[in-house]
């Protein structure tokens, strides 16, 4: 009997120490384990992204100055030429019949001068002993004259002929590169009309874009604080350019040349960057974005993608206080940069947040940090030299 009397008394302790210690457990759920890092202040440079196209410096219709039957053609379509290079040759037998003929006449004209000459010092002879008139030397010297210009005449018909004979060899005015022959051998053409073929150059090439009214009137205002090149049509400010190809690192060039007026009908401005092509990579007609530079350098807050969440229509980062409790901030987001988001609001830099294990935050629950540092750059990720503000403000 006491024994039964001892084992009830140690069930009922068990079963009122039992559901407590549940209870006690579900209150204090463990802390959830998250990583953290102070965010990323470093100096950076706003810029502007535009859409634009790429065209030649460049550009020539190959075009005959004479007329004649095309006798031969000395490239192959597509390729690189340099000036200079033969392109093609017009028929030159009737141009070698007119350069003999004008050589024959400036043969002629040459000897009547001679014989004028001679007449004339004859005639002043005489006419200095009194054994001619005055008269007879007045006619020995508009003969004399005559010849002269007969002489001149001539030597500028053989120089033309020379010249129609050094036209019937068509070469490259520029270097760059040629289109596909417009014309065959055998065909008639017609000087300076007939077009041959074009040639476009590639190094250095130029890029053209359209700035619309609310960005230029942005960039005359920053021209005017530190006097940048913008408030001088563009000239000299270092932009960058990519391509559709994602392998191509962005390619460094200059704003050179800006419109003197905005277009009443798009409200915009056409802008031009000349970029070096070594590589002869760029090509007239391609498409591009380019980045141009639309603030002074100044202090930015960047944090990871990973480490902004939304709540509703707003997006927030956790800060992780002290004492392991989270609690969200809400944040203005700006342009991707160095492989991080750049922070227009809502931070000071001096916050430490979660950039991994969101989804383990529960409100009232606290975590367990565990601290990193986040590089001056992501990696995998290609370091602009300007921020893009492509995509708006959130």
């Amino acid at each position: 009997m006491p024994m039964t009397l001892a084992r009830v008394a140690l069930l009922s302790c068990a079963i009122a120490v039992f559901p407590g210690s549940q209870v006690l457990a579900q209150s204090a759920p463990p802390a959830a384990p998250v990583t953290v890092a102070k965010p990323v202040v470093r100096d950076v440079i706003d810029s502007d992204e535009f859409i634009g196209r790429f065209q030649a410096v460049d550009e020539v219709s190959v075009r005959s100055r004479i007329g004649g039957y095309l006798q031969e053609v000395h490239f192959q379509d597509g390729t690189i030429v340099k000036q200079g290079d033969l392109l093609f040759v017009i028929d030159q037998r009737p141009y070698v019949n007119a350069l003999n003929e004008a050589t024959a006449s400036l043969e002629v004209a040459k000897s009547t001068l001679t014989n004028a000459d001679a007449q004339f010092a004859r005639t002043q002879a005489l006419a200095g002993t009194g054994s001619l008139s005055a008269s007879n030397l007045d006619d020995r010297r508009r003969d004399l004259i005559s010849a002269q210009a007969n002489v001149r005449g001539a030597q500028a018909a053989v120089d033309r002929a020379s010249l129609d004979m050094e036209y019937t060899r068509i070469t490259a005015p520029l270097s760059g590169r040629i289109d596909r022959r417009l014309i065959s051998v055998g065909n008639l053409v017609q000087a300076d009309q007939t077009v041959l073929t074009t040639i476009v150059s590639l190094d250095p090439i130029d890029f053209y874009f359209d700035v619309d009214e609310r960005r230029l009137l942005s960039y005359a205002d920053e021209a005017r604080k530190n006097g940048s090149a913008l408030q001088q049509g563009g000239g000299g400010l270092d932009v960058t350019v990519m391509i559709a190809d994602s392998r191509q690192k962005p390619f460094k060039g200059k704003l050179d040349f800006a419109e003197n007026r905005v277009d009443n009908q798009t409200g915009t401005i056409r802008v031009r960057a000349r970029f070096p092509n070594p590589d002869l990579i760029l090509q007239p007609g391609l498409f591009g974005r380019i980045q141009v530079a639309g603030s002074n350098s100044y202090k930015a807050v960047l944090v990871p993608d990973e480490a902004i969440g939304a709540d509703q229509d707003q997006r927030v980062v956790y800060v992780v206080g002290a004492d392991g409790s989270v609690t969200p901030k809400s944040v203005r987001l700006g342009p991707k940069l160095y492989g991080y988001r750049v922070i227009r609001s809502g931070m000071t830099g001096d916050e430490t947040i979660v950039v991994n294990g969101l989804m383990r935050i529960r409100p009232g629950v606290k975590v367990a940090p565990q601290l990193i540092q986040l590089p001056q750059e992501a990696a995998n990720e290609e370091a602009p030299a300007q921020a893009s503000v492509q995509g708006s403000d959130q």
